[in-house]
């Protein structure tokens, strides 16, 4: 069934693909794409008449798989710019207005985007159509997010893949591994930029929230010591958390109140690569880029007995 329904677009005309787009059921859409690998998209989309209909058929259907609450509280415009090459193809607009989607066919408006999503023209349609999540993408760099990226986290929690319950991005949703190989894949300017933008609390509460769960109860059951982290690189004043190890068992607070054996200083991006397995404490320490104040033997026990998600030590 999928190979018939996008056989219909390979010798389509452009009146014939703006129908299929605007008529075609979403979910046939989507498990026919899920079907074809990227040689099969990459021939279609390479058809002008398909290229040229497909981006604002989609976009102009997004109301239909949107979350009518969050949508109602969601307003701005997102402009996609969509890429072959590493040149750009072509851009799309999008204006949210507390309920409602319209597609912008102004470029003089669209150049005044809130924020604007670049990738590729092949990645794009695999986001829409859940192959690849825009969080991942996002940190790998895959996706290039300019602007307000806390509305850019809205607008993909606003809307669903079709087919699917839940919401195209979410963070709490995301597998620890696939983030650690996505920090992997990542540049350092490029994981820079993510933490010094509006993507930092979202990526910092996730990584702090799931640390306790990361604890090997069994080594840390004598030790008793409490290392803080004082993390830079944002916009404005370092984020502080304090981790509490005790009987096993790992408490996380936000800020630095009260006693600490020792606090670790660094640059968020150097964090996020010591929480997913890609720094390790030692050589981060030995590299200058992570700083202990304090007792540094609590430090490097409390990292000794967190078992990161995998990825390749540093």
């Amino acid at each position: 069934m999928t190979a018939t329904l996008l056989d219909k677009l390979r010798t389509a005309d452009r009146a014939t693909a703006d129908r299929f787009f605007a008529e075609t059921p979403a979910e046939e859409l989507v498990a026919a794409v899920a079907a074809a690998d990227d040689d099969q998209l990459l021939q279609l989309i390479g058809q002008e008449e398909v290229r040229a209909a497909a981006v604002p058929g989609i976009l102009r259907r997004m109301e239909e798989y949107a979350d009518a609450d969050r949508l109602a509280a969601v307003s701005g415009m997102v402009r996609f710019d969509l890429r072959r090459n590493g040149r750009l193809l072509e851009s799309h607009a999008i204006r949210l207005d507390h309920g409602t989607v319209g597609l912008v066919v102004d470029p003089e408006a669209a150049a005044g985007a809130d924020v604007v999503l670049t990738t590729s023209l092949l990645r794009f349609v695999r986001l829409v159509s859940g192959q690849r999540n825009a969080g991942l993408e996002y940190l790998c760099g895959g996706l290039d997010v300019e602007g307000d990226a806390l509305l850019a986290l809205s607008v993909g929690a606003v809307f669903r893949v079709p087919g699917h319950t839940g919401a195209a991005v979410d963070p709490t949703a995301l597998d620890p591994d696939a983030v650690a190989r996505a920090v992997g894949e990542a540049s350092t300017d490029h994981l820079r930029r993510v933490m010094a933008g509006g993507f930092r609390p979202i990526v910092l509460e996730e990584v702090f929230r799931r640390l306790p769960s990361f604890v090997d109860g069994r080594r840390a059951a004598r030790l008793d010591l409490t290392v803080g982290f004082r993390l830079g690189g944002g916009p404005g004043e370092p984020d502080r958390y304090v981790v509490a190890l005790r009987e096993g068992a790992a408490v996380v607070t936000r800020g630095d109140e009260g006693h600490r054996d020792a606090t670790i200083v660094c640059e968020a991006h150097d964090f996020l690569r010591l929480a997913t397995g890609h720094l390790g404490a030692v050589a981060g320490v030995l590299k200058g880029r992570l700083g202990v104040k304090g007792d540094k033997s609590k430090a490097l026990q409390l990292a000794s007995v967190i078992q990161f998600p995998a990825g390749a030590d540093a």
